[in-house]
């Protein structure tokens, strides 16, 4: 398989390979199994968020609301910080 990247992002792969001493292609295929694996990780607590929405161990928060409740936070952490 063949990736082309622009300029600029094959100039830093090239570096870190010559820093590192590795080849281009074995830190292009860490990047994807890298990328690969924090997907999978998302995906899991995710699907366990939804099955906990969907099972009814936790209540969904109106979205509005925890706007305010974040908004009324942030003021009262500022204040805070002001006394």
């Amino acid at each position: 398989m063949e990736v082309h990247f622009p300029p600029d992002v094959q100039a830093k792969l090239e570096e870190m390979a010559r820093d590192t001493g590795r080849g281009s292609d074995e830190l292009v295929a860490d990047a994807v199994l890298g990328l690969f694996d924090e997907l999978a990780r998302t995906r899991e607590m995710l699907d366990g968020r939804y099955s906990d929405l969907d099972g009814g161990r936790v209540k969904p928060i109106d979205g509005e609301e925890a706007y305010r409740t974040l908004m009324q936070n942030t003021e009262t952490q500022r204040r805070r910080r002001r006394a």
